[in-house]
């Protein structure tokens, strides 16, 4: 199982309930096995299986929790 981490810069997250829905949403994606954010960065760490799940089901995971991923 091949394991990729990628960074991406997310608009919109400002406080503790944000880096909190943020991370729950992509933990509850299957083949995501962690998430980490920096509000000061405004950034997420994904770490996930890339035969399970992609960067679109990642940047859809944050766009229905209420953020957007920024290109």
């Amino acid at each position: 199982m091949a394991i990729t981490e990628e960074t991406l810069k997310v608009r919109g997250m400002s406080c503790n309930h944000c880096k909190m829905a943020v991370e729950k949403a992509l933990k509850n994606l299957p083949g995501v096995s962690g998430a980490e954010v920096d509000l000061a960065a405004a950034t997420v760490k994904v770490t996930y299986d890339p035969g399970s799940t992609d960067r679109e089901k990642i940047t859809g995971a944050i766009d229905r929790a209420g953020y957007a991923v920024v290109e």
